[in-house]
């Protein structure tokens, strides 16, 4: 695997990774949060489903990316990258658009 490539893989397995954590998060939760699955309304099973895939994918992708080295150099940078990059933007698009902003009671 070329080094662009690791590096392209590791970021978009960070951005995998990071996506994961609100969708599990809200399904622990017990409330609603929006999946392409689902819709805007989704249950907190469909978000366990759907965290629970972003998440594996995201593992099975930055383990195929390290390749069995034992340091991850540029890639781990590349990893964290993706990670920010999903993080500001879902802070900046739940900001401005507020998607998953609900009442008190939005179980």
């Amino acid at each position: 695997m070329t080094t662009r490539r690791a590096r392209a893989g590791a970021f978009t397995a960070g951005v995998l990774c990071a996506n994961s954590l609100p969708h599990l998060a809200t399904a622990v939760t017990g409330r609603r949060h929006l999946t392409p699955i689902g819709g805007a309304q989704s249950a907190p099973w469909i978000n366990a489903a759907w965290g629970t895939a972003n998440l594996l994918a995201g593992l099975a992708l930055a383990r195929r990316v390290a390749g069995g080295e034992g340091r991850w150099d540029s890639r781990l940078v590349a990893f964290d990258l993706g990670a920010a990059a999903f993080a500001t933007w879902m802070a900046s698009s739940e900001a401005a658009m507020r998607v998953n902003w609900h009442g008190k009671d939005d179980r």
